[in-house]
């Protein structure tokens, strides 16, 4: 048998991101009336963004089998490898297809234009785009093929238009019922695809796929998420039995469904499965880098590590990566389009494990599939290869015993501090290419109580400082005022990534940032308190020398854009013109060896309380 491997990984994402305030600028709202459980459900999903493939006049943009092609084309131009001038089979999954016969698959196929070979429809839920993948993976494992497409497309998003609800019979007077109305706010549009073939590619990365498990459950449990019948009305079985597709679709037959009461049985099954793989010898908890859940909402998500916390087996929180939060739950597409951030987006390293596993509600289904990453990263390594630290540059009278002894000891200490700060847990992520959007999320929350402690211990010391030091003292009140609305953007940012404006708002200080927050407003409260230059050296040091950088990593490494970490990106020029005041500080005529002596301290505490709050991240 062929080993086999994901050699490229490509998907499709159709228009803008939409928020959650433009969800029924979409969808419309049914009658006019905006949906009454809309917030609950987008506040237990937690879904910031998702993608439409219609506009706001209800107007589909693609096909499904268009932004299946697309998703395609995105993976074969990314292949590295050989393909030997075809591909010899396609399978592709989907909830929906755009057409009720023939196969999606052959629609497909068409749309690509590629020459004739063998297909598969898969149609199913959230597994049917695994239930593709394993079927690619076994003609290639096989040797019947050597290389394979497997592909899953969703568009939902057109049977939730609010058209289709007012013309059915008695909805005109009561809301849409539950079952299908929490499945307009939970569900998005998108594509994902995979190149599977016998040997990797010729440079890069690629996935050695180990093994995939799909199981049905569907013996044991009703029909839970459902389309073409109503449970209610069970003289008819089908859609297909009414007297006609009128009395179908006005019956409601034909909407998309899911029984609550069904639902919650879901993750339970899912992490029962995951017990017996476990027993099985298929999986070692212990072993997996990345653990890759498809989970259609964020209260799932925690039932999930309960159930698992349970049975003590738990894989740690840090390896679970989703972009459920910002691309939207796309059902069988999510496992490529998650795979295909994790692989181009350069978090993967060759050895590393990735575990994958897709629940499915629909009649109840469980799918997981265990990656190894093979192949080289050394182009994307150098990318962000660490730097040797170097402190900030800072200008003083070298002629001036006091100042250059002061400025010789802050240098030292930035050099210890920087090669401390890539040990911190959270920076080493960073530098190791394993930074998620969560630890984005947590690092801001952080960042955001320091920055608005910041401008007021700042302005505490000004007030402390002696009026015959005026000119210190303005130059306190400056630095004060520059920074005292920087918060904001630090808001724009995670509203940007997927973060609620409330959680980041209400958040709490950590162990380190209480100390360091304490410890600089009692030092701010002292007469002429001269030595928080100190502080500054390392506060502001972050911002001249770390924050770009910072910045830009983590832009390129979640696929962000500038806008989304902009306070970083801003913070590198903003803080090199707040490093003339401290130079101002470092060369005034009241400086001496004592001052400078409790400079030194200042900073040498600052940057170890600094040090404390990055590795108490989270812990509140």
């Amino acid at each position: 048998m062929n080993p086999v491997y994901m050699t490229s990984i490509g998907k499709f994402l159709p228009g803008d991101p939409v928020a959650n305030d433009e969800i029924e600028d979409y969808l419309g709202q049914i009658n006019g009336k905006s949906s009454k459980s809309m917030r609950r459900i987008l506040e237990q999903n937690k879904i910031q963004y998702r993608h439409y493939a219609l506009n706001k006049e209800q107007k589909s943009l693609y096909s499904n089998a268009e932004m299946a092609s697309l998703a395609i084309n995105d993976a074969l131009a990314r292949n590295k490898a050989e393909l030997g001038g075809k591909v010899d089979f396609l399978a592709v999954g989907t909830t929906q297809g755009d057409l009720l016969v023939p196969g999606f698959a052959s629609m497909v196929h068409a749309e690509l234009g590629l020459p004739v070979m063998e297909v598969a429809t898969h149609h199913g839920v959230c597994a049917s785009g695994m239930q593709a993948m394993k079927n690619a993976y076994l003609h290639v494992q096989s040797g019947e093929q050597q290389t394979a497409i497997s592909c899953a497309s969703e568009f939902p998003s057109r049977v939730f238009k609010h058209t289709r609800f007012e013309a059915q019979d008695g909805l005109i007077d009561r809301p849409v019922p539950f079952d299908t109305d929490f499945l307009r706010f939970m569900l998005s549009d998108g594509a994902g695809a995979a190149i599977l073939q016998h040997q990797p590619a010729a440079s890069g990365l690629s996935l050695r796929i180990e093994w995939i498990d799909n199981k049905s459950y569907a013996n044991l449990y009703d029909v839970c998420m459902y389309a073409g019948a109503n449970k209610e009305h069970a003289e008819h079985a089908s859609w297909l039995d009414y007297p006609s597709v009128h009395d179908a679709a006005s019956d409601g037959a034909v909407n998309l469904k899911q029984d609550i009461r069904l639902v919650n049985e879901m993750p339970k099954v899912g992490v029962n499965r995951f017990f017996e793989l476990v027993d099985e010898g298929k999986i070692d908890p212990a072993a997996i880098d990345w653990m890759v859940c498809h989970y259609s909402s964020h209260f799932f998500r925690e039932e999930i590590f309960r159930l698992l916390q349970l049975g003590g087996l738990t894989i740690p929180e840090e390896k679970w990566f989703t972009n459920l939060y910002t691309k939207g739950n796309t059902g069988a597409a999510s496992i490529y389009i998650m795979l295909e951030e994790l692989l181009n987006e350069g978090h993967l390293k060759p050895g590393e494990q990735v575990l994958c596993m897709v629940p499915e509600s629909g009649r109840f289904q469980t799918s997981y599939m265990l990656l190894t990453v093979v192949g080289s990263s050394s182009e994307s390594a150098a990318a962000f290869e660490e730097r040797e630290p170097e402190a900030p540059h800072l200008e003083y009278n070298e002629a001036d015993d006091v100042q250059a002894h002061l400025v010789r000891q802050l240098v030292q200490i930035w050099i210890d501090f920087e090669q401390k700060l890539a040990h911190v847990p959270v920076i080493q992520k960073l530098y190791n290419q394993k930074f998620t959007i969560d630890d984005y999320k947590a690092l801001m929350e952080n960042i955001r109580q320091q920055v608005i402690d910041g401008s007021q211990w700042i302005a505490r010391a000004a007030s402390y400082i002696a009026i015959e030091h005026i000119d210190l003292r303005s130059t306190f009140i400056a630095h004060a005022r520059d920074e005292h609305r920087d918060f904001q953007i630090l808001e724009r940012n995670y509203v940007a990534v997927g973060g609620d404006l409330s959680t980041i708002q209400a958040g709490e200080k950590n162990i380190g940032s209480e100390a360091l927050s304490a410890y600089l407003f009692q030092r701010a409260s002292r007469e002429n308190p001269i030595d928080l230059i100190g502080a500054m050296w390392i506060i502001e040091g972050l911002g001249c020398r770390m924050a770009r950088y910072w910045g830009e990593m983590i832009r390129d490494q979640l696929g962000l854009g500038d806008d989304e970490v902009s306070f970083l990106l801003y913070h590198s020029d903003s803080d090199e013109k707040h490093f003339e005041r401290l130079e101002t500080v470092v060369q005034h005529p009241m400086l001496t060896a004592d001052i400078a002596a409790h400079i030194v301290k200042t900073a040498k505490t600052t940057a170890r309380l600094y040090l404390l709050q990055l590795e108490e991240l989270g812990n509140v």
